[in-house]
């Protein structure tokens, strides 16, 4: 290690250089700031991922990013255990699918055009703040800022050290890559396979790529023990993959989206921002509960904190409670809506099944949620309008057919 402590004191350093600590870096680079970004890897960097981003992530982003999406997706088809196939499609692109090694360095490479200074291959290793500033301690120096993001995935190092009150679950999820060199796609290059009983208190899902499916289970509400059997069973089960040679899957966590229960109150700590260190993306658990989308919160939550932070990093003392007030507005409440649609899909996966096939009008009203046409709550009332049942009344009809 080279204990090199660096003189210069930045605006803001970032830990984790994905789409969210991305999406912040470039623009806080060109809003002027002096900014920071480690990151563990050498970009680009292979990451497992199901790559799935909703179509209104291009509200967002610069129409550049569309020269790394693998494929649009226009429809999905929604099976319960590998049978009953259910194709629901829209005119309009509902999701993208990315590699994130592609996409990832896309990211990066318009926040080191922004201004950004990028450090790839350096790990950090500890971070603390006092009055004056944060301090991070990487595997080649240290480096002073005034303010930190925590971009660092659901494992986040800066959660740990610097939110040690916040304890949130993480879902576990398996996923491989099967190689299709030049073959068919299955369901279709334009449409994902969601299988809604694959998993326990999650999905099975099967997303296409230009060279490759990406095949996966996650369990999103529950604690998983045997993911490996769910895994081979819907590999098994699923006759779109029949005939494949399917590789051994890789592990990783879903941080979706969870509250304490505490009721809100002056006193109630706050789970992304502490002092002068925020928490964006994964590392602050913003991935929806219901399909597990993280990629879109990841770079909405890093472009929110950019713009809590831009007027207010000279001001002294800094408050960065406008990143807070932004998620509260813009992002929770979408999480607090779809966590209740995900509590009947996941607790009573058939009758959820048997609601997509009875009311697929009400899914295509929710492909305008993903294409940023409406929001989850004004989809929810509608929802209730064209079932005439509330979310208690499903509950209780699903106890009647157990």
């Amino acid at each position: 290690m080279t204990d090199r402590q660096e003189n210069r004191i930045y605006d803001v350093v970032i830990v984790g250089m994905g789409p969210a600590g991305a999406a912040a870096a470039a623009l806080l680079g060109r809003g002027g700031l002096a900014v920071l970004g480690f990151d563990k890897d050498r970009h680009p960097r292979y990451k497992v991922c199901g790559g799935g981003l909703s179509a209104r992530v291009a509200r967002f982003l610069d129409p550049e990013f569309q020269s790394v999406v693998e494929h649009t997706v226009h429809g999905v088809q929604f099976v319960y255990r590998g049978q009953h196939p259910i194709l629901i499609e829209s005119p309009q692109p509902i999701a993208y699918m990315v590699m994130r090694d592609r996409f990832d360095h896309h990211l990066l490479q318009q926040a080191v055009r922004a201004g950004a200074e990028i450090r790839n291959g350096e790990a950090v290793i500890d971070v603390h703040q006092d009055s004056d500033g944060v301090e991070v301690t990487t595997d080649r120096g240290r480096y002073r800022a005034k303010v930190l993001i925590g971009a660092d995935g659901a494992n986040s190092l800066v959660a740990r050290r610097l939110f040690p009150q916040r304890f949130m679950h993480r879902g576990p999820a398996l996923e491989s890559e099967v190689p299709i060199g030049n073959g068919s796609h299955y369901p279709g290059p334009s449409t994902i396979l969601v299988d809604v009983g694959a998993a326990r208190q999650g999905y099975g899902w099967i997303f296409p790529k230009q060279h490759c499916l990406s095949v996966g289970v996650g369990e999103f509400r529950h604690k998983s023990t045997s993911l490996r059997k769910t895994f081979d069973r819907f590999v098994r089960e699923e006759p779109g993959l029949t005939g494949q040679t399917v590789p051994r899957p890789m592990g990783h966590p879903i941080p979706a989206f969870s509250e304490s229960g505490e009721e809100e109150s002056e006193n109630t700590r706050s789970q992304f921002v502490s002092g002068r260190a925020l928490l964006v993306g994964d590392a602050g658990h913003l991935v929806d509960p219901l399909f597990g989308e993280g990629i879109y919160y990841a770079v909405r939550s890093g472009q929110l904190a950019a713009q809590a932070i831009l007027p207010n990093v000279h001001e002294s003392p800094m408050s960065l409670a406008a990143y807070e007030t932004a998620l509260n507005q813009d992002i929770v409440p979408d999480f607090r809506i779809t966590a209740r649609i995900a509590r009947v899909i996941y607790t009573f996966p058939r009758l959820g099944f048997k609601l997509l096939r009875r009311y697929q009008d009400v899914v295509q009203s929710y492909y305008a949620v993903l294409q940023g046409h409406t929001s989850p709550e004004r989809f929810l009332a509608d929802a209730k309008n064209r079932l005439r049942v509330s979310v208690n009344d499903l509950l209780l009809e699903a106890l009647r057919l157990r």
